[in-house]
């Protein structure tokens, strides 16, 4: 029987609401929410709270900042380095990504990330921001110092809404729209708000002793989305890349970048919004915010000679792709880094970043033959790696770094545990990363494959997945 297209996508619509319930009703099972008497004896035993009015201008500008990352800045770096027919069909998907992922954090992701319950996820305490208004305050690093909550909230949730986006560059040109908006709606919810929680949450300066996320309670710091952000949507792209399969006419069509305009004016964007993301991160306008800012100058300027200087030496010319994921590479191994090293250690860490990402870029993926489009797992994951066991060494006072905040002393004096041990805390952390959002990306590819499909057809991914999807075309010649 001849099913009509709009009885079809009315169906499909239904069965994406449906899943985007589903998701919500079984986190609701095994979150844990926090015991009402439980949440008013902390707020009563709270400390009071002060807000300035500088901290929280630098806030508000910061996430705009990281929006400025994610559209245009995302958008117009990975649509330049696809072919022409398909530009159009990843800045839908980035655009799309964005504004879905705002919802679910405001309905379930920001309680989930960040509010008790376990070691693993938050409760649902603040689900639809419940009790989150215009007197509600998060607590800086600074004991007494605090931001208005609801633009903390807007804060890690533009957080939330890049981490997704990124994972779209590996598998671009044969993914079907459908697919990755389902995708995103599952991972976010079972992969990106546990690992947020797992990292970040912690009883702040003022009770530092309360429970915290599985990797924060091993001692493992990323200041900024090392582990969170990178290393998450990288190895989730890679299993991707390898669930979806390779594109029609790989290594055997021309596939290079359409346009390196628009490549290099998102990379230029996404530099630019780093600060935000980065120094955004301290929470606070003061020197430690200073000190991310100019890492996140630094360590991408390093990188971005030194693959330069490496195509320049090994393929004779330097091009500006290479340039531009140069820099994307100094960026994801500063995130983790940015208020904890120095700036000499930033640049070392940028240099050496790009020797490791160039080799899994220009060697790895060809040994391997794994078709990662745009190089997301070689760039964000392998970057995210270095950068988060980069940072256990580096944090090191006698390495020119900030050391870690000790908060059970009574002047919050800096130390480090040293090397070993700091190292082994990170360690932990990236692997815990892998595994949950290795195995639980193949999952929930998996579930979303026996639903609706991942890859589009092959006639579609002839004909261009911006015509196919979206009946638009991104260029008229």
């Amino acid at each position: 029987m001849k099913i009509l297209p709009s009885f079809k996508s009315a169906a499909r619509n239904t069965l994406l609401g449906s899943l985007a319930l589903s998701a919500f009703g079984a986190i609701a099972a095994f979150a844990q929410e926090a015991a009402p008497a439980a949440a008013d004896a902390a707020a009563a035993a709270a400390p009071a709270m002060t807000v300035d009015k500088g901290d929280t201008t630098w806030m508000m500008i910061s996430t705009v900042l990281v929006l400025l990352m994610t559209i245009p800045g995302l958008a117009l770096f990975y649509g330049g380095l696809v072919r022409a027919k398909n530009m159009l069909s990843v800045l839908m998907q980035v655009f799309t990504i964005t504004a879905v992922v705002m919802l679910i954090w405001v309905f379930y992701g920001y309680s989930l990330a960040f509010t008790p319950g376990n070691a693993f996820v938050g409760g649902l305490s603040k689900a639809f921001l419940a009790g989150v208004d215009v007197t509600t305050m998060s607590e800086t690093f600074s004991k007494g110092v605090a931001i208005p909550e609801l633009v903390y909230v807007c804060f890690q949730m533009t957080f939330a809404c890049i981490t997704p986006a990124l994972i779209v560059g590996a598998f671009a040109e044969r993914v079907k729209f459908s697919a990755v908006i389902l995708f995103v709606i599952l991972w976010v919810t079972f992969v990106y708000f546990p690992i947020a929680h797992m990292v970040w949450f912690w009883g702040g300066p003022s009770a530092y002793s309360d429970p915290s996320g599985l990797i924060f309670g091993f001692g493992a710091i990323d200041f900024a989305g090392g582990t969170v952000v990178h290393i998450n949507a990288g190895i989730a792209g890679l299993v991707g890349a390898l669930m979806i399969g390779k594109r029609a006419g790989y290594k055997k069509d021309i596939m290079a970048p359409h346009s390196m305009t628009m490549t290099m004016i998102g990379a230029s964007l996404l530099w630019v919004g780093w600060f935000g993301f980065n120094a955004g991160s301290n929470l606070e306008a003061n020197a430690y915010a200073g000190l991310a800012m100019i890492n996140t100058f630094v360590a991408t300027a390093a990188a971005a000679v030194m693959w330069i200087i490496l195509e320049g030496w090994l393929r004779g010319k330097a091009s500006m792709l290479g340039a531009a994921s140069g820099a994307v590479a100094g960026l994801v191994a500063v995130t983790p880094a940015a208020g904890f090293v120095g700036p000499m250690g930033a640049i070392v860490l940028g240099g050496f970043v790009t020797l490791i990402c160039y080799f899994f870029v220009a060697v790895v993926k060809n040994k391997f033959d794994y078709d990662d489009s745009l190089d997301v797992f070689g760039i964000h994951c392998v970057g995210g790696i270095i950068g988060a066991l980069g940072t256990g060494i580096l944090v090191n006072p006698a390495l020119g770094g900030a050391g870690i905040v000790d908060y059970s002393t009574a002047d919050f004096a800096a130390s480090y545990a040293g090397t070993a041990t700091q190292l082994w805390a990170q360690f932990k952390g990236v692997l815990v990363t892998l595994l949950w959002s290795g195995i639980g990306s193949a999952i929930l590819y998996k579930i979303v494959d026996l639903i609706i499909g991942l890859r589009a057809s092959p006639e579609s991914e002839r004909e261009g997945l911006d015509l196919t999807s979206h009946g638009e075309a991104a260029y008229h010649i």
